[in-house]
């Protein structure tokens, strides 16, 4: 060591670890996107796409109101974009879109458009823009002819606000002076997908649907926060796959979803049924919140869970990006609840919760339509506090993802006592900061002697103990009337 002399410094790493902290409420949405209106159809596929506003979502993935025959967004991420950018005002969004432009697609028949100020419209909708031939044609019956145009030469297409393709000849271009226009195009249809795409099962191999979670986290840096598959989530095998995500992601991260009970009309239409139908379609686990029915705003419909995942995204955004408060008793802005189909249904607070004794969270009208119910699907047959309660149940999930991602770093660093001190220092001035804001009860951790044998020690495992106390909601409040005569003889006698 060279020899010193004088006042020296020297740094140190600092023992406190900065936590870092995944998006509580990050929602992640499988389902199908009108691609043909987005700025690059085939790259959007089986790919997560990540919006922080209306803008960035229609840019990216298209956006369209054409409804199904039960009056839904024929495109199911339409209803989620729609419920988080414009209902709830929240961001960001990642969308997985599975409607593969190359695959599920259909070969239209020629259409004859008349041109009226050089302008024509293609009547239909899902149009591929690059698959569209367009001949001018002249005379008519046997006497026609027909003249090949050429894009952005002869021609200009555009999408009008109904998703229809629309044709603009150029002043110079060969057919600026024709009436009628033949044009052949290829729409990506809607219809060929089915519940194997949401699922991602393909015998091709490759990630799709629901696998592509795994690639959220590499990619974008934020923790899966809210699982959600609007318009597929009611069909069984959809559900139990989407729960099945919500543990182990990328190997160790947990999150919850939302599940529509179905309520087409093969499905459940009454209260009364939920129990049976939530049974049927295997809807039990801890780190899902089951939904029914169906919700109105104004002349739309949603499924539930497009609506209730933009409303606890943004309480968890209001709350300091902490999700300790429970989603229920939140104004949702619906004009009211349905069927799929559209059929009306008024529960009130009586069948509202009978529909919350058997683990699923309703709608009711109390001035103004909220949400109604905290426990997730795995109530009644489990009561534990951290898992029947759905804002407990995610306390958990997002301390535990936090925790992960705070100490990742620490790894293979040497397992001495300074390490354990600065995981427990940081822990408890970290538990202590949200017990002192009123998040929780308690959140304070130990390394105990007894949980961390020699064995396990000399193998490189240090185990530590976090106590967590999330407040539970409010759900029953009971005040307890009494008459009291002792007050009414004084009243009366001055006595």
């Amino acid at each position: 060591m060279a020899f010193q002399h004088g006042v020296r410094v020297q740094e140190q790493a600092t023992s406190l670890v900065a936590p870092i902290l995944g998006t509580a409420g990050l929602q992640v949405v499988f389902g199908t996107a009108p691609v043909n209106l987005a700025e690059d159809p085939y790259s959007v596929t089986n790919t997560p796409v990540i919006a922080y506003s209306w803008a960035e979502a229609v840019k990216k993935l298209g956006y369209s109101q054409e409804l199904n025959e039960l009056g839904h967004h024929k495109y199911t991420l339409c209803e989620a974009m729609y419920a988080s950018f414009k209902l709830a005002a929240v961001a960001p969004v990642i969308f997985v879109n599975v409607l593969d432009p190359k695959t599920h697609k259909k070969k239209n028949d020629p259409q004859t458009v008349t041109v009226e100020d050089m302008e024509a419209v293609v009547p239909l909708t899902g149009i591929l823009p690059d698959t569209v031939t367009i001949k001018a044609v002249s005379g008519e019956g046997d006497a026609a002819t027909e003249t090949d145009l050429a894009p952005d030469v002869d021609y200009i297409l555009s999408f009008d606000d109904d998703g229809q393709l629309a044709v603009s000849l150029t002043p110079a271009g060969a057919g600026a002076a024709a009436a009628t226009l033949k044009v052949e195009c290829t729409s990506i249809d809607p219809d060929a997908v089915d519940q194997w795409d949401i699922i991602g099962a393909s015998a091709s191999g490759g990630e799709k649907g629901l696998e592509v979670l795994r690639q959220v986290y590499p990619r974008f840096g934020m923790t899966p926060g809210l699982l959600l598959a609007p318009g597929w989530s009611h069909i069984p095998d959809v559900g139990i796959a989407l729960a099945a995500k919500c543990v182990e992601v990328n190997g160790y991260f947990s999150c919850e979803g939302f599940i529509d009970i179905d309520s087409t009309s093969e499905g459940c239409t009454s209260y009364d049924k939920v129990k049976m139908s939530k049974e049927s379609a295997g809807c039990t686990s801890i780190h899902i919140m089951a939904l029914w029915p169906c919700i109105e705003v104004g002349s739309q419909r949603f499924w539930y869970s497009a609506i209730m995942a933009a409303v606890t995204a943004q309480l968890d955004a209001s709350n300091d990006d902490v999700p300790n408060l429970s989603p229920s008793n939140k104004l949702i802005g619906a004009t009211g609840t349905v069927l799929a189909d559209g059929t009306e249904v008024i529960l009130d607070q009586l069948q509202g919760n009978a529909v919350n004794s058997f683990g699923v969270t309703a709608a009711i009208n109390n001035n103004g339509w909220k949400t109604w119910g905290n426990r997730t699907a795995a109530y009644p047959a489990n009561s534990d506090p951290k898992d029947m309660w759905f804002c407990c149940r995610r306390f958990f999930s997002w301390w535990g993802n936090s925790f992960i991602l705070t100490y990742a770093q620490k790894v293979d660093d040497p397992a001495d006592p300074r390490l354990i001190q600065a995981i427990v220092d940081t822990e408890n001035i970290r538990g202590g900061a949200y017990v002192a804001q009123g998040k929780c009860a308690a959140a304070y951790i130990e390394f105990n002697a007894e949980e961390n044998a020699v064995t396990d020690l000399i193998n490189g495992k240090l185990t530590f103990h976090q106590h967590l106390a999330p407040y539970v909601p409010a759900e029953d409040i009971l005040n307890i009337l009494e008459f009291d005569p002792d007050a009414l003889s004084a009243a009366l006698t001055g006595g």
